[in-house]
């Protein structure tokens, strides 16, 4: 790695008057790997997408390759040998509007796409191999399409990735399986410099270990890498050196084997002083009272309508204005549950941008406080004085793993990438081990993904079940089971062995008596228009069982 293949002088990026890029300067080597660290908006993303060619410098200089270089768009700098992956979920499309016209190979459709993301009517080995079919008659062009699968099988097999998936449309894909569609797609094609910005977290672990280890073959060969990540356990283990960004301006670059995390994450944080962010509490509003009122003004008319047959016009005009009110009741309660679900889609949005705010600024200013104390620990004499420290120390360290678990309450990121069915398995795992209580899970296998709302919904309904449970319940073992019915509708089940309930469950009463936990679970279930049944009585636990209508795309046959 004696060679410079890529140089960087001065480089910065301006949108409109505000300077996002300030005078970036540095090298990178033939097959050397470069780790990229900075926090939430310190310009890491901007950086990568001027390398690539997805937008210009406003000033500065790139020397690729012995030339300097200046790209249109991201076919410019392909050609001469830079790949870039963004996360699926990134920001390309806000910078590369250039397009191409690709022929579908069944329908004969033309059809136009971003360069940066997937075509979604075509499948995996159209879109990995995209621009390098294989060619079985020259001559005549003919594309040689069983070759193409072939090839495509055994690139997904390098990332535990099933043959089957090669003729399946990208449309139909998780955000994992299209990430490394993205990924293998850059990989398929001969580079000299390939950028990966932040995909490490949608990947599984052990996905995550066969790119790092891809990582280092790549850079054997000769190929050099800029991994952007939060992820310092990955960087240490794969990269040559750490290059780091804070409010625009490189403040570092360090060769990994002399460098500590301690000395990075101080870097990240750089001076510390951050006001804290208040969150926004979301009061929600029940509507089981309207619903009562509603329940009864029926059959108050149908009792009327009954007795007051024979009446006169006077009779008539009551049931009229009775029926009226009943309208207005029901819209009513349709404009109360269509608020309730704005109001909980919005609270999990702000439940979200505060675990993000929690992780990425006041989590990471604390590591730099523990770390700062560990210095001061190491030069002080006094042996009180150092025992002081080291106390101090361990409370922030105690505190940042409470964060930690306040964040995973806040928005589990499993839900995100991999799905209910892995957050579910993460948090009984968890819920486990802190309440000391045993803990039997059974998912479907075939439980799969669903819709973002009902996958939150169910969440928090497992979620709060357990924290009753372990609050209240005063029980030894649990169950708790996932199943989809033979109607395809969602089937959840809890129960316990705990001291259960003296009474029949009446959600009225505990709505008045200020206990939320199963009104909340309720009203969820409401709202995904479900049925839920408690079965209780005291010294026998309690069975919380709850259906939800067929969450699952309709197949016919």
């Amino acid at each position: 790695m004696t060679s410079s293949l890529l140089r960087v002088e001065n480089l910065s990026k301006n949108f409109d008057r505000l300077p996002v890029l300030k005078e970036v300067t540095f090298s990178l080597a033939k097959g050397e790997v470069i780790g990229l660290v900075g926090r939430q908006g310190a310009g890491k993303s901007t950086l990568l997408h001027v390398l690539s060619g997805a937008i210009p410098p406003s000033s500065g200089i790139i020397h690729f390759g012995g030339t300097n270089r200046r790209f249109s768009n991201r076919i410019e700098a392909q050609k001469i040998g830079i790949e870039t992956v963004y996360q699926t979920s990134g920001l390309i499309n806000r910078f590369d509007f250039s397009t191409q016209i690709f022929l579908n190979r069944d329908s004969g459709v033309e059809i136009t796409r971003r360069t940066s993301g997937l075509v979604e009517q075509f499948d995996v080995t159209q879109n990995i191999l995209l621009g390098r079919e294989q060619i079985k008659f020259p001559i005549l062009g003919v594309i040689d399409w069983d070759r193409m699968v072939n090839v495509t099988q055994s690139l997904l097999a390098e990332f535990d990735l099933p043959p089957e998936l090669a003729v399946e449309q990208v449309s139909n894909l998780s955000d994992e399986q299209r990430q490394v569609i993205l990924l293998l797609r850059a990989l398929y094609r001969p580079c000299q410099l390939l950028i990966l910005d932040d995909i490490i977290p949608i990947l599984s672990f052990k996905r995550q270990e066969i790119l790092l280890d891809k990582i280092k073959k790549l850079a054997a060969q000769g190929t050099s890498v800029i991994i952007s990540s939060d992820d310092l356990k990955h960087l240490f283990t794969v990269t040559d050196r750490i290059v780091v960004l804070y409010e625009g301006k490189l403040v570092a670059d360090r060769r990994t084997a002399e460098s500590t995390p301690r000395e990075i994450v101080e870097l990240i944080v750089g001076s510390a002083g951050h006001d804290q962010v208040s969150p926004l509490i979301w009061a929600l509003e029940s509507y089981h009272t309207a619903q009562q009122q509603t329940e009864e003004l029926r059959r108050t008319q149908a009792s009327l309508q009954q007795s007051l047959d024979a009446q006169g016009s006077l009779n008539r005009q009551l049931v009229e204005r009775l029926s009226n009110q009943l309208v207005a009741l029901d819209q009513l309660n349709a404009a109360l549950q269509a608020t309730q679900r704005r109001l909980i889609t919005e609270r999990e949005d702000e439940r979200k941008a505060l675990a993000r705010e929690l992780h990425d600024q006041i989590i990471q200013d604390m590591l730099g406080l523990i770390y700062r104390l560990e210095e001061v620990e190491g030069f002080t004499q006094s042996l009180e004085a150092r025992q002081d420290v080291g106390s101090i120390r361990n409370g922030i360290r105690n505190l940042v793993g409470e964060l930690r678990q306040m964040c995973s309450d806040l928005r589990p990121p499993t839900i995100d990438h991999h799905g209910l069915s892995a957050a579910i398995d993460s948090l009984a795992n968890d819920w486990a081990e802190r309440s000391d209580i045993q803990l039997q899970l059974e998912i479907d296998p075939a439980l799969g993904r669903l819709p973002e709302m009902i996958e939150l919904s169910v969440f928090r309904i497992v979620q709060e079940g357990l924290n009753n449970i372990r609050k209240h319940a005063a029980a030894r073992h649990v169950r708790l089971s996932l199943q989809r019915t033979s109607s395809t509708n969602l089937l959840v089940r809890l129960e316990d062995d705990g001291k259960g309930l003296s009474n029949p469950t009446d959600l009225a009463s505990l709505s008045v008596n200020k206990h939320f936990g199963l009104v909340g679970i309720s009203e969820r279930v409401a709202l995904l228009g479900g049925s839920i049944n408690i079965e209780s009585s005291q010294g026998n636990g309690t069975i919380l069982q709850v259906e939800i209508p067929s969450p699952y795309p309709l197949i016919l046959a």
